[in-house]
């Protein structure tokens, strides 16, 4: 099995409690994709149009700057790429992020994965963007475990 990285986005916690489960069920790496410029209660108010997170989704060119990079990238086989669903897809601060190989993860209170795995392929021409899925907030381990092992076993063939 070749390595595997676990990155995700969180703007409440949620997603990033389960990336913790699913890099430590499968023994990979974390890495946390953190926004320059942190985002406050209110810049994630979606009721309000004119907050931070209306206004980036409503642009599709919007590419929110990043804190940080993952070291020696080139090393990971798969990389699983976990955020919330924003307005039917990922948020615009993952349309940065590129890998061999992506999984797209989401958490949601609703929402399906929508375009998120179109978009991400559209973004990133060169990565093999697979099918993602939406977990609740409290899926276990063992589910996260045994959802990752789909790719986990071809991982680096």
């Amino acid at each position: 099995m070749g390595k595997a990285l676990v990155a995700f986005f969180s703007a409440t916690g949620v997603t990033a409690d389960l990336a913790a489960r699913l890099a430590r069920e499968i023994g990979g790496d974390l890495f946390e994709i953190t926004p320059a410029d942190p985002y406050t209660d209110a810049d994630l108010d979606w009721n309000d149009q004119d907050s931070r997170s209306s206004v980036e989704m409503r642009d599709r060119s919007s590419r929110p700057p990043v804190v940080g990079r993952v070291a020696d990238m080139e090393s990971y086989d798969l990389v699983f790429v976990g955020f919330p669903i924003w307005w039917y897809r990922e948020p615009s601060i993952i349309d940065t992020f590129v890998g061999k190989t992506v999984v797209p993860f989401a958490t949601s209170g609703g929402s399906g994965m929508g375009d998120s795995g179109r978009n991400i392929q559209e973004l990133a021409p060169g990565a093999k963007v697979q099918e993602g899925k939406r977990f609740p907030a409290g899926a276990d381990g063992a589910e996260l475990a045994s959802w990752a092992g789909r790719w986990l076993g071809n991982c680096g063939k």
